[in-house]
């Protein structure tokens, strides 16, 4: 009878390279969050992140939403230019400074394609630190 690895049989090993002080963050949050392993951890992030495009992916018709952003007051000219890019969608718009970091708090009145495509521009924006959301209505 062959003994069966669960790695070895259900996970894929991946490779990934960042710099001494992203490795550290990522160590501190483990042990903050008590993680007995990063690749548990990464696991868990990588599983939130999935769940955040299914959810923004089976959204249809009219939506309402609330997004979080969060940048350094250094980069607000480069988030306000992305902001300029939705203020059709942009209903309402909180900003706050605390300690050097912006934070923007987003109500979006839109289509669900509309929705999707700020949590992608937001998402890769280099300037935000930070994006969260909540969906409060779908109008299908």
């Amino acid at each position: 009878m062959v003994k069966s690895d669960y790695r070895r049989d259900y996970l894929e090993i991946l490779s990934i390279s960042i710099d001494k002080e992203a490795l550290k963050q990522l160590e501190q949050i483990q042990k903050r969050l008590g993680y007995k392993s990063r690749s548990k951890m990464l696991r868990s992030a990588l599983q939130s992140l999935v769940k955040d495009y299914d959810k923004l992916d089976s959204l249809r018709g009219e939506v309402g939403s609330v997004f979080v952003l969060t940048y350094s007051d250094k980069q607000k000219d480069n988030v306000s230019d992305l902001l300029h890019g939705f203020e059709d969608a942009i209903t309402t718009e909180m900003h706050h400074h605390h300690s050097g970091t912006c934070i923007d708090i987003l109500n979006l009145e839109t289509d669900a394609k509309t929705t999707r495509d700020f949590f992608s521009a937001a998402k890769s924006n280099k300037s935000i630190y930070s994006v969260t959301y909540s969906i409060v209505r779908e109008k299908k």
